[in-house]
């Protein structure tokens, strides 16, 4: 394990966490990762992860207080992660009310693998839009906003655009496959590292 990095040290003084200079030791979550999880989960989750980053473990109502959210946004951002496997929960009994307590915190071996899972979704997709865009002739008036459409359905409308009634023409999308091209080798590489 690896001690909490200052700028964290600092983000946890401002929640509250932390009251004295050294902190407690953590296991560390790099910031890349968590503009990733900002990306795909929401800003709630990013405040959430910035208190379990500095915390072995915590309940959701403590969660709530140091970020100053709703228990019911601590709860969702908690279970989106949750259902990817990037926090863990335990559950126990509050001896005095007899309610169950959980708590949360962060696991941050599982944050790799996700982040290969789903540049692995991300290049599956692309590969799919670019064999379409390959196999396929497309054409449009070039009105602004104007849909494009197959060369099947071009025929079908005999060349001319049904909303603004103009004759369509090829368009030649080579900028965009190469981008597409582009985009498939970046992810490849990153994911034969």
């Amino acid at each position: 394990m690896k001690y909490l990095p200052s700028p964290h040290i600092q983000i946890a003084k401002e929640v509250g966490i932390i009251k004295n200079k050294v902190g407690p030791r953590l296991l560390f979550v790099d910031d890349q990762t968590l503009m990733k999880i900002v990306a795909l989960f929401g800003e709630e989750a990013v405040k959430v992860v910035r208190v379990l980053k500095v915390v072995n473990e915590v309940t959701d109502n403590e969660i709530a207080d140091k970020t100053q959210m709703s228990i019911y946004m601590v709860r969702k951002a908690l279970y989106k992660l949750y259902d990817h496997s990037l926090v863990v929960l335990r559950q126990s009994r509050d001896k005095e009310k007899g309610w169950f307590v959980y708590h949360w915190r962060l696991q941050p071996d599982q944050f790799a693998g996700f982040t290969t899972s789903m540049k692995r979704r991300v290049l599956e997709r692309l590969k799919t839009r670019l064999r379409y865009e390959m196999n396929h002739e497309f054409y449009t008036c070039q009105t602004p906003g104007c849909k494009r459409y197959t060369f099947e359905d071009a025929v079908e409308l005999l060349f001319k655009c049904p909303t603004y009634h103009k004759p369509m023409i090829h368009l030649s999308y080579n900028c965009f496959i190469k981008v597409l091209i582009r985009k498939i080798e970046q992810i490849e590489r990153e994911l034969s590292e």
